[in-house]
């Protein structure tokens, strides 16, 4: 059964249009989550609104306000947002191309592919795909989602492509201010090369199924033993060393990473011949 969409529109690159279906890529489904319980009874608690004079109210009854001064708030209708009807509401409409790469990671957001909607879509998708592939280039888009416009990125990916949408500059703090007292260079050149033998024994291919969250695994037992009426079994805090001399510590991570070293097989002692008798005259 094939994934449920999260947006339908078209895919617009001037006057070439492309219908296209848009897929969450990530889920935060398998991860523990907790219900807010009262301690006494353990019945699951209720969020409901609250008016100040008036009590608790129908959620039928609410209305979005936009506050524009402390305790004034204009009210928006269903009326006011059906007018905020834009170009991107049922289109990606592609703006600019950028190189791939250049878009800083600090402004990358939730991610999303993108996929063909339907046979007959899928030769203008693999022409735009394979053009963008071969440009080397990612696509700056805008799309509705949410009810609210924002700016993606459109890059290759496999057969198909990938969605990420752009948090807005105002968004971003600049980092001059957390950096700006730290050295820019003047490292110890020996120090400099043990730190690098590290790293070159630390180097591996990074393979996502092998960095496990950690902390949600020993909850999840927790949680198992508490079902199963257990004690669980408490973890010891990881002993927290000082570092008195970097140049100590670099010299012990060295040793500490290095392969044990093969024990080579012992030969067999060579037995010496028995003197001949000499014989008595």
């Amino acid at each position: 059964m094939a994934p449920r969409a999260s947006w339908k529109g078209y895919l617009k690159l001037s006057l070439v249009s492309c219908p296209v279906r848009l897929y969450n890529a990530t889920s935060s489904g398998e991860r523990i989550a907790f219900n807010m319980l009262h301690k006494d009874t353990h019945n699951r608690v209720q969020m409901k609104p609250v008016d100040p004079e008036l009590g608790l109210v129908e959620r039928s009854d609410l209305v979005k306000g936009y506050q524009y001064e402390k305790n004034q708030y204009v009210i928006l209708e269903e009326e006011d947002f059906e007018k905020v009807r834009i170009e991107t509401t049922e289109t990606i409409n592609i703006e600019a191309f950028v190189d791939e790469g250049s878009v800083d990671v600090l402004f990358q957001d939730s991610p999303y592919y993108l996929a063909p909607d339907g046979a007959v879509a899928e030769e203008t998708f693999v022409v735009i795909r394979e053009a963008m592939k071969k440009a080397k280039k990612m696509a700056i888009a805008r799309i509705v989602l949410s009810s609210r416009e924002r700016v993606v990125t459109i890059g290759v990916r496999d057969n198909g492509m990938l969605v990420r949408t752009l948090r807005q500059s105002k968004e971003v703090r600049g980092q001059s201010a957390y950096f700006e007292d730290i050295p820019a260079d003047g490292a110890d050149p020996e120090m400099l090369d043990l730190a690098l033998k590290l790293i070159e024994q630390k180097a591996a291919d990074f393979d996502a199924g092998e960095y496990k969250d950690r902390y949600e695994e020993v909850l999840l037992s927790v949680i198992k033993a508490k079902i199963a009426g257990e004690e669980p079994v408490m973890a010891a805090a990881p002993a927290r060393g000082n570092v008195i001399n970097l140049m100590d510590a670099l010299k012990k991570s060295l040793e500490g990473e290095k392969p044990p070293a093969k024990s080579k097989a012992r030969k067999a002692p060579v037995k010496k011949k028995a003197a001949p008798k000499r014989k008595s005259a």
